[in-house]
């Protein structure tokens, strides 16, 4: 005699990353990343006096890498005071600051946002090394390792315009361009 085993069929676990709050916090991580991109793009291009003087601004005519990379003092400061007011390295770095605040906030294109988040602040974490208040870990470094999380989380769809970007029929299986 056969002995039937019946077999229970549960709904497979949930990630405490599914929960409403959670979605709101990753949705809010994304979004204030975002924001300081996109704010670093702005006080630049029209100098608000918070961290650029107006007459410190690019529609001033001056250069967004000229200050901060002439003054560099790390151990690859020669590098970074070379390419200190460089026009393909100004145009660059404002594209990367205002594409990628623009993507993080949005939740469209988070991988591309992660690689370009990373050129530009792992640009600014080299250029400091070695850090004064702690070996390793400085907000730049963290700002990487964030961009990169939220985009392997998927976090464009929390609060965002991810999933209808990702159903865009020439994004759907680019994942790339996720």
């Amino acid at each position: 005699m056969s002995t039937r085993t019946e077999i229970t069929r549960t709904a497979p676990a949930r990630s405490a990353l599914d929960a409403p709050a959670a979605r709101v916090f990753i949705a809010l991580t994304r979004i204030a990343l975002g924001f300081v991109y996109l704010w670093a793009f702005v006080d630049k291009l029209f100098g608000f006096g918070v961290a650029t003087p107006p007459e410190g601004s690019v529609l001033a005519g001056q250069s967004p890498s000229a200050g901060y990379l002439s003054h560099t003092e790390g151990a690859l400061s020669g590098m970074f005071q070379a390419l200190a007011g460089n026009p393909v390295v100004d145009v660059l770095f404002m594209l990367g600051l205002g594409a990628v605040g623009a993507a993080f906030i949005s939740g469209i294109g988070l991988r591309l946002a992660a690689l370009g988040g990373t050129f530009v602040m792992g640009g600014i974490y080299l250029s400091m090394l070695p850090l004064s208040n702690n070996p390793i870990v400085d907000e730049h470094l963290l700002y990487v390792l964030m961009g990169w999380m939220l985009a392997a989380i998927g976090a464009g769809s929390a609060l965002g315009l991810g999933a209808w970007w990702q159903s865009l029929s020439w994004v759907r299986g680019r994942r790339w361009l996720y």
